[in-house]
């Protein structure tokens, strides 16, 4: 059974989706603040954690900081409507996908199925086990990367979205697709996700040593990894 951490301080809501993710297969652990969720989701063993930015004790967004430091947990992140600041350094500080409140419980469940699924990723991966660029692998069978001989630490939509461009190393993937495979649902009009996610990479990524980037951005058309060969 999926093991989930709902953190809300919204107790009639946390209660209604937590009965609902319940019925639908979820073992749902709850807190109610900050703090007590960071220490459950530093402490637990969950496979999925749902967080709001509004919490007390400690603050969404500064949990995440601190969690992202030594676990790479999947975390949808709950926002007010129409806060798009708080969803950009959400993604920014690693949260995998968002949804604005008020949601609804179904809408919820599909994404953290989304966010639970590999296998369009898988099926669209090529025959090999690892891809290399360079100074970069990528382990498809481990879901782990190296830089330099060195373990790089990204979160499961950091992956897929290396993964898929590595797979098209050459060629540009549009954000559509990189939606779909790493989000599990389609691309929406102003949605900053995927624009996000990138950055994140980029940054962990760093340049070649020559100074040349790894990722481009071809304005209306997506990203490519720029291949060395």
């Amino acid at each position: 059974m999926t093991q989930l951490l709902l953190i809300d301080d919204d107790r009639a809501l946390s209660a209604l989706l937590a009965e609902y993710l319940q019925q639908d297969g979820f073992s749902v652990t709850q807190a109610f603040r900050g703090d007590e969720g960071l220490t459950l989701a530093q402490n637990g063993d969950f496979d999925l954690i749902v967080l709001d930015i509004m919490l007390p004790g400690r603050d969404g967004l500064s949990l995440l900081r601190s969690l992202r430091q030594t676990r790479q947990t999947p975390v949808l992140m709950l926002t007010a409507r129409g806060e798009d600041t708080d969803t950009v350094v959400g993604l920014e500080l690693g949260a995998d996908d968002y949804l604005a409140k008020p949601c609804s419980p179904g809408v919820l469940v599909a994404r953290l199925r989304a966010l639970l699924r590999r296998g369009p990723l898988q099926a669209e991966a090529p025959p090999a086990t690892t891809l290399t660029e360079g100074d970069l692998e990528l382990h498809f069978g481990r879901r782990e990367v190296h830089l330099a001989g060195s373990p790089l630490t990204l979160t499961s939509v950091e992956f897929d979205l290396l993964a898929q461009l590595m797979a098209a190393a050459g060629h540009v993937v549009d954000k559509g697709r990189l939606s779909e495979t790493a989000l599990g649902r389609s691309l929406q009009p102003f949605d900053r996700s995927i624009d996000v996610h990138i950055s994140n990479l980029r940054r962990k990524l760093g340049n070649r040593h020559d100074g040349s980037p790894r990722i481009k951005t071809l304005r209306g058309a997506g990203y490519q990894y720029l291949s060395q060969s």
